[in-house]
């Protein structure tokens, strides 16, 4: 990622039009390809000068990387991605040929770009004899968007229809095992420009599930059980994301008590096994009153009394 332009020109943020152009034209001579044939270094600071001016040179460009709408690349941030035509008003392009440096600075400079500053400065447009400096055309900006993915989809994979906001809508394939805030980039779907699109940035983030709830890798569910299961154990069915199965309840189970399914949790960060399952037990008494367990409770309770909450 290109440096703050400010720094990179060697000016302050509250720094003139004019006190810009006088740093990028000083930078410019020192630094200019022809002066310094065959040195890198100062073909690649010339570059980064070059791309510094692109950006506070213009006023409205300057406007917007101040407000933090785009960053020093002139790519539209997560800020400038919220409302708006995220493909609108952004000048591309390298730094020869029709003026990718153009655009109106205020006052005397309304229309000057590269090539008329090196114009003044060497006596020709940059890059017009054989040989000069002529970097290719520059990409066109990333853009940024949030998914919202379902946790099944987040496993199993699937399509989404993704909108982004200047109208287009993208049929997004969602791989299998994706995480939270995994971003996907997707070639050539980004803003426009002279040397082809940027890409398209896309955020998954997995929806709220009403039965399982998230903790890091592993998912936790409430698993409701009758009290015969719970005091003589019984096998009872299970959801998962993979579809129900069957689970052994162990004999004298509590209500809190966690039954563990390997690997039918979500998929790990980092590519590795998925995460487990935890159903936690939750004795639940019959809808309706029942007379025969009430008699049986109470007899149990007189014969048998015992103090759950004594630690």
């Amino acid at each position: 990622m290109a440096q703050d332009p400010y720094k990179e020109l060697g000016v302050s943020r509250t720094a003139s039009a004019d006190e810009i152009r006088k740093a990028f034209r000083k930078l410019a001579k020192q630094l200019h390809p022809d002066q310094n044939p065959g040195d890198k270094a100062a073909e690649e600071r010339f570059k980064r000068v070059s791309g510094a001016f692109d950006i506070i040179g213009d006023v409205e460009k300057r406007k917007k990387f101040d407000r933090g709408e785009i960053d020093a690349d002139g790519r539209e941030t997560m800020r400038g991605f919220g409302g708006g035509d995220p493909f609108g008003g952004r000048a591309q392009g390298g730094f020869s040929g029709g003026g990718p440096f153009g655009g109106g600075f205020g006052g005397q400079f309304e229309g000057a770009d590269l090539n008329d500053i090196l114009g003044e400065m060497f006596g020709r447009a940059a890059g017009g004899r054989a040989g000069g400096f002529s970097p290719p055309p520059a990409k066109g900006g990333d853009v940024r968007a949030k998914l919202d993915i379902d946790l099944e989809e987040a496993i199993q994979g699937g399509k989404k229809r993704i909108a982004f906001s200047d109208g287009r809508t993208l049929d997004v394939t969602i791989p299998k095992g994706a995480t939270e805030g995994q971003v996907m980039r997707l070639k050539g779907q980004g803003s426009p420009g002279r040397g082809g699109p940027g890409d398209a940035l896309i955020e998954l983030n997995i929806r709220p599930h009403p039965i399982y709830r998230r903790e890091g890798e592993a998912l936790v569910m409430d698993l409701p059980i009758s009290v015969p299961d719970a005091v003589l154990g019984a096998k009872v069915e299970a959801p998962t994301p993979d579809g129900p199965v069957s689970l052994t309840v162990p004999k004298g189970s509590n209500s809190g008590q966690m039954l563990r399914l390997k690997g039918r949790g979500l998929p790990a960060s980092q590519g590795g096994p998925r995460g487990d399952l935890l159903a936690r037990l939750v004795v639940v008494l019959p809808e309706a009153p029942d007379e025969a367990l009430e008699k049986f409770a109470e007899k149990w309770r007189k014969e048998r009394p015992y103090a759950p909450r004594r630690k």
